[in-house]
């Protein structure tokens, strides 16, 4: 895409996809500050994208943000642990390398099984990545309410697939918020590595 194509791609953008880019990337920035009222972010957003991917035939996409709205309610319900101020109280853990290797088998075959299964009038190539970045994300952001920190490793390749998907669907501006989330997606694993003892030993998070 040239930067003409490109400007009048941006210029095609629905007020609706800003507005859930612009809430989309406050959730963002609201869980790598460790706040609980990210989850509230996380629900608005998804609730715009649910629209938005439905209507461009993203079906994995589109029933993922589903699963983001009822995650947003366990995020905030994970993070607050019966505090009564709105700064989270759940310590940040982390997992055993088994545990991912097991865990990235698993979202690997049955994306594998999901883009076989799925509609044959979408390029092979789509229907793959769409269920790879679906179930991807359902396990990372499983990972984020537990406050598991390797959940950010996961968004950064997993934000840079999305991207790529989104750009093929003309989502530009999704498409550029993904890629600007996996910048971010480096700075929280910095942040929340920072914010662990550094005697604290790995934590088996259920």
């Amino acid at each position: 895409m040239d930067a003409q194509s490109l400007r009048d791609a941006v210029s095609a953008i629905s007020p609706a996809e800003w507005i859930a880019v612009v809430l989309a990337l406050a959730y963002l920035v609201l869980a790598v500050r460790q706040h609980i009222a990210c989850w509230i972010f996380a629900a608005t957003s998804s609730a715009v994208f649910l629209w938005l991917f439905a209507r461009a035939g993203l079906v994995m996409q589109a029933a993922l943000q589903v699963f983001y709205i009822a995650m947003a309610a366990y995020g905030w319900y994970s993070w607050r642990g019966g505090a009564a101020e709105a700064q989270v109280s759940r310590p940040v853990t982390t997992w055993a390398p088994v545990r991912h290797l097991a865990a990235i088998a698993a979202i690997v075959l049955v994306s594998a099984v999901n883009g076989a299964l799925s509609s044959p009038d979408s390029p092979a190539v789509v229907r793959y990545l769409d269920a790879l970045t679906a179930w991807g994300s359902v396990f990372a952001t499983w990972l984020v309410a537990r406050k598991v920190l390797e959940n950010w490793l996961y968004w950064i390749a997993l934000d840079l697939a999305a991207a790529a998907l989104y750009w093929s669907q003309d989502l530009v501006a999704t498409s550029l918020l993904f890629v600007l989330y996996s910048g971010i997606a480096v700075q929280g694993y910095r942040s929340w590595r920072s914010s662990r003892p550094a005697s604290r030993p790995h934590a088996a998070a259920v």
